[in-house]
């Protein structure tokens, strides 16, 4: 495993991130596919063997039980200070102002609620999960400054939102000399490049950490276009994000598959190794439902694309509306 330094930060994580989202409460939220702890174990213990150390959840996966699950079995398996754990605030969690959203009062609560959750005093990297229109820069990055500051947090990142959205809010930052954000969090695949466009660059040039999250599509870019799985046939978000460019998307899939073959490697290892190869990409969030998909997500660091296989992988995208945010 190769270890990096998340933008311009002093923070080090590992080069692929175990996105948290699949380990949860079945039963609870909007994700009927995620496991129960004992289910989850063996995911977390091979990642800690497999050198992983960076882990990324958010307070409303399976409301709450995600973020409870990773800090008790981070515990089992590493010592903290040995492990990166980042969490998200901004979605719904409970009843009145304080219960969701980025409002000083609601970051101040979510934030201890989170900490509790996770069975730690601190968290290395909070992130707020989407803007929310509703609250001033100001108030938001201020809140922000105020955890770091208190020792609750170590660093700050974002996650999806238009590139000007995000230069606001560090731009806000530096005007009062707060904490600024060290990273974005946002969706980039072979299927969704439009980042490419103006956030990926930005964040070239200002120094800031790229994380993306559903670097596989959603799987999409691991099967067939037309074959179901678990989770596409009960989670309509694949559909929401993917579903009006199948035509154009069938080309990418294609060329994935043949490399994939050609190379003798799994299609998740080409897909995630071209989102490795892009120079703003600091660590691919890798969500896992299956043993071999960690497997896959470890080795695809050690796969180098040449020129022209990266030419075929690109040449069939076309523009698309940007989404999940």
């Amino acid at each position: 495993m190769q270890y990096l330094r998340l933008g311009k930060s002093g923070l080090s994580i590992s080069k692929v991130v175990l996105g948290c989202m699949s380990f949860g409460d079945p039963a609870g939220g909007t994700h009927q596919w995620s496991f129960g702890i004992d289910e989850s174990r063996p995911y977390f213990k091979k990642a800690i063997e497999s050198g992983i150390t960076t882990f990324d959840t958010a307070n409303m996966y399976s409301c709450g039980a995600s973020e409870e699950i990773t800090g008790q079995l981070l515990r089992e398996f590493a010592k903290r200070d040995e492990v990166v754990i980042a969490t998200k605030v901004n979605a719904t969690m409970g009843p009145g102002p304080k219960g969701g959203g980025l409002s000083r009062a609601a970051i101040l609560t979510q934030v201890d609620e989170s900490l509790r959750r996770l069975g730690t005093d601190y968290i290395d990297l909070y992130q707020i999960h989407r803007l929310d229109p509703n609250v001033p820069a100001e108030e938001i990055m201020e809140a922000l400054h105020d955890v770091v500051k208190a020792g609750k947090a170590r660093y700050i990142g974002a996650s999806s939102m238009w590139t000007w959205q995000f230069a606001k809010l560090q731009h806000t930052a530096d005007l009062h000399g707060w904490t600024r954000f060290v990273s974005m969090q946002d969706q980039y695949n072979l299927l969704q490049r439009e980042e490419e466009r103006e956030m990926l660059p930005y964040c070239l040039d200002q120094g800031i950490g790229v994380l993306p999250w559903s670097p596989l599509a959603r799987g999409r870019l691991t099967r067939d276009l037309d074959e179901q799985t678990t989770r596409n046939s009960t989670d309509s978000a694949e559909e929401i994000l993917y579903g009006q460019t199948a035509k154009a998307d069938r080309g990418i899939i294609d060329a994935v598959a043949a490399i994939a073959t050609q190379r003798g490697v799994s299609r998740a290892q080409v897909a995630l190794a071209w989102v490795m190869h892009k120079p703003a990409v600091t660590a691919p969030i890798v969500g896992t439902t299956k043993p071999h998909h960690l497997t896959d997500a470890v080795a695809a660091t050690e796969l180098k694309l040449s020129t022209e296989e990266l030419t075929r992988l690109e040449e069939h995208y076309t523009t698309r509306p940007v989404s999940g945010f």
